[in-house]
């Protein structure tokens, strides 16, 4: 028995994950919805992911935050948000040009089901709502946005104790950071523990919602599939792969060091749920901490490019339904609507439907298109999730690969990214997770 653990444990994530996945649909196919029961596996994973999120993005980003000195952190900061805002104007522009080019929705009607209209959030409430009114409520509501703001705020503030003239608040805030750091090593070997029962609870996840959705709806939806699929493709293929290759980055090395993550956030759609596993391929792949540190938690949180192609795609079904003639001022209205609602969406599963409804009740457009896409919305979000998680990881090399050039430039060096300062910070990896 122990010798069957040891080969478990030994074996690569990516291989365990994808027999999860394997094996979900097999079950999902001879055992059709009866496959929900086995719903209860999966959702313990995403709770254990979940638990472990918040913990993870605090001590990760004070750590970050400190890794270098504040002028690297004002240099990295505008250097992520300028990625990922462009990335995803992008992405609602492809999504957009996609959907119009096949007619997307054209024939189809609406349900004959009414859905209920949620409550609208202007711009400003939602740049009010990144500063939390209670810290506390904040961490418990997982409210991404927040949490973040507060770590690097915390951080900023032991940075700047440890650069004090005071002797005594200098050591005071270095050892806040010590204890950061001794949290950093307990929170790695929690999600070590969960990374080994990741297999068993994405064979929940697949079986059980994969066994429960209509075939007929995925007929009917087939051309927003296929559209949908080929939008990610593109944005995949020329905006990523051309960002690596003009800031001369190894494309093959690149999508092999992130595999791991690209098929956590595949089989478990959930881009902050598959933070922990992108920290770890940064690491191995060399990226510096004080980088990959800032950027994957930030990226897990406000860059939705798969999600900006969905909306764009589901814009367009949605005009299409109700016979709306989109204008070019009605379309740059829904490239910007949508860049901001999926910026703003959450990073974890069943967050698609919730986004679409905000988008479609701004923009005008018939609510019930939220029922139409429900049925197929799994086999999307997969593909969306993998496209987020895609775009943190370019996002952190090219950052990274920035950081260094202007290192190499000024003659300084950094080692924030060495792999023996890494496993100094996070502790040793464990084989079957790297």
């Amino acid at each position: 028995m122990l010798r069957i653990w040891k080969y478990y444990r030994d074996t690569s994530l990516i291989v365990k994950l994808a027999a999860g996945f394997v094996l979900g649909l097999i079950v999902a196919a001879v055992f059709g919805s009866s496959a929900s029961a086995l719903s209860p596996l999966g959702q313990l994973f995403l709770r254990l992911l979940q638990m472990i999120v918040i913990p993870l993005v605090v001590v990760t980003l004070i750590g970050a935050v400190n890794m270098g000195s504040p002028g690297s952190l004002a240099r990295i900061g505008p250097k992520a948000i300028l990625y990922y805002l462009s990335t995803t104007l992008v992405a609602v522009v492809i999504g957009l040009g996609a959907a119009s080019l096949v007619d997307l929705g054209a024939g189809m009607s609406l349900p004959q089901e009414k859905i209920e209209s949620p409550e609208t959030t202007s711009a400003a409430d939602v740049l009010l709502g990144i500063v939390p009114e209670n810290i506390v409520s904040a961490l418990a509501n997982a409210n991404m946005l927040s949490v973040i703001f507060v770590a690097i705020i915390v951080g900023l503030a032991i940075s700047a104790m440890r650069h004090a003239n005071d002797s005594v608040v200098s050591g005071r805030g270095e050892g806040l950071l010590n204890l950061v750091s001794g949290a950093k090593d307990v929170t790695y070997r929690i999600l070590d523990g969960i990374l080994q029962y990741a297999p068993v609870g994405v064979f929940g996840l697949a079986a059980s919602t994969i066994g429960g959705q209509s075939l007929d709806a995925v007929v009917t939806l087939g051309t927003l599939i296929g559209t949908y699929y080929g939008s990610i493709a593109v944005h995949i293929a020329v905006v990523y792969v051309l960002l690596l290759v003009l800031f001369r980055v190894n494309v093959l090395r690149f999508f092999k060091n992130s595999s791991e993550a690209l098929v956590t956030g595949f089989t478990t759609g959930s881009s902050s749920g598959t933070l922990p596993v992108a920290l770890k391929c940064a690491r191995k792949a060399g990226l510096a901490e004080n980088v990959s540190g800032f950027v994957l938690p930030l990226g897990a949180t406000v860059n939705m490019d798969g999600a900006a192609l969905r909306l764009g795609a589901y814009a367009v079904l949605a005009a299409n339904v109700v016979d709306k003639d989109l204008s070019f001022t009605a379309m740059a209205g829904l490239v910007l609507t949508a860049t901001l609602v999926s910026i703003g969406a959450a990073g974890i599963p069943g967050a698609g439907p919730v986004v679409l409804s905000i988008m479609l009740t701004q923009a005008g457009l018939p609510l019930e298109v939220v029922g139409i896409v429900a049925g197929v919305d799994i086999l999307l979000n997969s593909v969306s999730t993998m496209c987020n998680v895609t775009g943190d990881m370019v996002g952190a090399h090219i950052i990274d690969k920035t950081e260094k050039r202007r290192q190499a430039k000024d003659g300084t060096s950094s080692t924030a990214g060495s792999a023996s300062q890494k496993a100094t910070d996070y502790g040793p990896p464990s084989p079957g997770n790297v």
